[in-house]
């Protein structure tokens, strides 16, 4: 699964790094038509409910973006923990904020964002828990989704974090989905009324990482981009972009459990443990 993750890079830094063409947003754009783009600071301990940046394709055509190019075309912003267009209630994207890769295209709150809205949810690094026993043991932590015994097995657990990065430092591009939702208790013209959220679609790890999580985030190569944010790719395309992240490019580092509690932020965080960092971070070939 994926939890928590660390971005830093500012609007200038994401639009080299993604190579997203300079763009000009109205001070009057209808926000039910496409998500905002507000200006956040430095994250290193993002968590679900927060406001978060995302890279976009061109809109699903007959939405306004027939003659954009596919491939990144917009950085804007969005909530962390999905909320389907049906729902009753926002708080619902709290329990929403990973969608299985395996039934992403078939599950109610997921297949539509899944067919037509997905995106890339920039990330320096994305952190994940192995769980040490009270005799010093370490095992890999689970998923409630996959494990019955997930909750006993956490309550009775020390956590230690490790952060996932590229060996290089470039950012992460991790496989999303998007959905708008109105709330109905405010007026259609009001702009609070439209919130735009998003979900990171999770994978079995890789053996590399087994160790540690039995879950991980898909990550996108950038060669796999534009086929991801297309909202014409087909599901056999996108089958294989998400069996397509690429470990051997990964390095991870033990951090501070610090990063535990959302209280706590900067960059420190991503600072490998004392003691683990004299030969650099552990990669993974």
């Amino acid at each position: 699964m994926c939890g928590r993750y660390a971005q830093s890079r500012n609007q200038h830094e994401l639009q080299l790094a993604f190579d997203l063409p300079e763009e000009t947003i109205a001070e009057e754009a209808d926000p039910r038509a496409w998500p905002p783009l507000d200006e956040l600071p430095p994250d290193y301990n993002v968590a679900p409910g927060k406001p978060v940046y995302a890279v976009l394709g061109p809109p699903p055509r007959g939405a306004g973006g027939d003659d954009e190019p596919a491939g990144p075309r917009h950085l804007r912003t969005l909530r962390w923990g999905l909320v389907p267009s049906w729902a009753k209630d926002r708080n619902v994207g709290y329990r929403m904020i990973n969608a299985r890769g395996e039934t992403v295209a078939d599950k109610p709150a997921f297949r539509a964002a899944f067919r037509r809205r997905r995106c890339l949810l920039p990330a320096d690094a994305y952190y994940e828990w192995q769980l040490i026993g009270a005799d010093g043991r370490a095992e890999a932590g689970t998923s409630p989704a996959t494990d019955p015994q997930h909750r006993k097995r956490k309550a009775r657990s020390a956590k230690k974090p490790f952060a996932v990065h590229y060996d290089d430092r470039e950012p992460l591009a991790l496989a999303g989905i998007f959905e708008r939702w109105r709330d109905p208790e405010a007026d259609e013209n009001d702009p609070a009324a439209w919130l735009w959220t998003c979900a990171v679609i999770t994978t079995g790890a890789a053996p590399e990482l087994a160790h540690i999580h039995d879950r991980m985030p898909v990550v996108v190569p950038r060669g796999d981009w534009a086929t991801w944010l297309d909202p014409d790719s087909g599901a056999d395309d996108l089958a294989h972009v998400m069996a397509g992240t690429p470990v051997d490019r990964f390095a991870v580092d033990e951090v501070s459990t610090d990063v535990n509690s959302i209280k706590n932020n900067g960059p420190g965080l991503l600072a490998p443990v004392p003691g683990t960092e004299d030969d650099g971070p552990d990669t993974l070939f």
